[in-house]
């Protein structure tokens, strides 16, 4: 599957899970040449052809593809510039995560082991108005180690090693937003020691050769 198909069949992803509404969030990846492939803006992700998708440098510069930039891409460029083993952005506005960041609050507490090893912490980043240059600012304090985040009345964003992983993180994240969600419902949602944590970061490193930023768990 060329990167063009990849990138296309993500953004139909997000929207048949419901990630997004109407024309709502972006999707990026660096391509093998070192550019930047984005979703166009004011299109439905889930209509998504090869012909809404633009090519960048890392610049800024326009290299391919018709169609206005989406105003966010300047958060799918700053995360590019502070972190080279990103190679792919998803924005989306799903709602359990969503409704999360309007309580002004991120996903920050150990309750699901799988969440930890692929996700760690989800930060809050306060709000920014989008399109301008506060938003991808927003991000500062945790995207030097973060892989999730959640934005202020806004919406999530992941990042990856590729489309594919920076999509599961997105899904991984609404997913444990919903159960979070429908466990405080019930009662008082158990939370996991911090031994218990301790214990499966250091597993995991041995078992399946995950490793997580301390700073992204402890």
């Amino acid at each position: 599957m060329s990167e063009i198909d990849k990138l296309i069949s993500v953004c139909h992803k997000v929207y048949q899970k419901g990630f997004v509404a109407a024309s709502d969030g972006n999707v990026s990846l660096i391509t093998s040449d070192s550019t930047i492939l984005i979703t166009r803006s004011g299109i439905c992700k889930g209509e998504i052809t090869e012909k809404d998708i633009l090519e960048f440098d890392f610049n800024g510069k326009h290299l391919k593809g018709e169609g206005k930039i989406t105003t966010e891409f300047k958060l799918h460029l700053y995360a590019y510039s502070k972190r080279k083993d990103v190679n792919a952005v998803v924005h989306c506005h799903p709602v359990n995560a969503t409704a999360f960041s309007l309580l002004g609050e991120g996903l920050v507490k150990h309750y699901l082991p799988e969440v930890i090893l692929t996700l760690g912490k989800v930060h809050l980043c306060k709000y920014a108005t989008p399109s301008t240059n506060d938003l991808p600012l927003s991000l500062d304090p945790f995207i030097e180690y973060g892989w999730a985040f959640l934005l202020q009345n806004h919406g999530a964003m992941t990042l990856g090693k590729n489309v594919d992983d920076a999509y599961y993180k997105m899904e991984k994240l609404e997913h444990a937003a919903e159960t979070l969600f429908k466990a405080r419902l019930l009662g008082n949602p158990n939370e996991l020691s911090p031994e218990d944590v301790k214990r499966l970061v250091e597993l995991s490193e041995e078992t399946y050769g995950i490793t997580q930023d301390p700073r992204n768990v402890f």
